[in-house]
C-alpha cells in the first residue's frame, strides 16, 4: 500500500497490529508479493483487512489465494462471519469470492470509500 497509494511506512501499522492480529504471507522465494491480516471483532466474527497484492504480481490469483488461505484459518479458529472493508473498486473481487455487501454506505478507511461486506462461515 505505501508504494501504490504512497502511505507512509509508520501509517500502515496501527492499534491492531500485533499479538491481536493473524497474517498470511504469500512469498515469491523470501520475497512477500501478498498478505493479508484478520482479527477478532467478536466472539463470532472476524476483520478481514490489509489485503495487497504487489503490482507486478498481479492477475495471478494471488488475492483470491490468501483470502481462501484466511478463511481457512479462520474457519479452523471457530468464527462464524468474516467482514470486509472493500475498496470501491474491489467490490466486485470479493463478491465472486462469496462476500456479500451489509448495505449501501459507503464508509471511509483511511482515505479510501469503502463498502462493508461480510460471509458466513462453517
Amino acid at each position: 500500500m505505501n508504494r501504490q497509494h504512497h502511505i507512509a511506512l509508520q501509517d500502515e501499522f496501527d492499534e491492531y497490529d500485533g499479538e491481536k492480529s493473524k497474517y498470511i504471507v504469500l512469498l515469491d522465494d523470501e520475497y512477500p508479493v501478498a498478505t493479508c491480516r484478520f482479527y477478532k471483532l467478536d466472539e463470532f466474527s472476524v476483520l478481514i483487512g490489509r489485503v495487497v497484492v504487489l503490482p507486478e504480481y498481479r492477475g495471478m490469483r494471488l488475492g483470491s489465494k490468501v483470502i481462501r488461505e484466511a478463511e481457512n484459518w479462520i474457519r479452523e479458529l471457530g468464527y462464524k462471519e468474516i467482514r470486509i472493508d472493500s475498496r470501491l473498486e474491489a467490490v466486485g473481487f470479493y463478491e465472486k469470492l462469496g462476500y456479500s455487501r451489509i448495505d449501501d454506505d459507503i464508509i471511509k478507511s483511511w482515505s479510501f470509500d469503502c463498502k462493508r461486506m461480510r460471509k458466513s462461515i462453517t
